[in-house]
């Protein structure tokens, strides 16, 4: 599931993709998938084309977030909490140092080129 959700953040042209492992480290989430587009239209589209994708095949998120302002996108399906940001925003609370313990499962652009 977290590796779907990041390639279809890939064909949406998203940035920076990486899929963390939190079994060990975290109850909150089995994976967290990290991303980032250029711009609020960009995260809209790549959050909408996930819940799209997902909804297919009857997955429903639990909770979804910042659809309204695009800054920082959480849609929560229980194990899996995907997380769609603004490049100023990620950086800002910087996910991947806090939880700079978290195995990396794949990083989705080095992985399809």
């Amino acid at each position: 599931m977290a590796l779907r959700a990041a390639e279809t953040a890939h064909d949406k042209k998203a940035k920076d993709i990486i899929i963390l492992e939190l079994t060990e480290l975290s109850t909150i989430a089995d994976y967290f998938v990290i991303c980032s587009g250029e711009n609020p239209v960009q995260i809209k589209a790549v959050a909408e084309a996930i819940q799209e994708k997902f909804s297919k095949n009857k997955v429903f998120p639990l909770g979804k977030e910042g659809l309204d302002f695009a800054r920082w996108v959480l849609i929560d399906y229980g194990d899996v909490v995907i997380h769609i940001f603004d490049e100023e925003t990620r950086a800002f609370y910087d996910l991947e140092k806090l939880w700079i313990d978290a195995p990396r499962v794949v990083e989705v652009e080095k992985k399809r080129h």
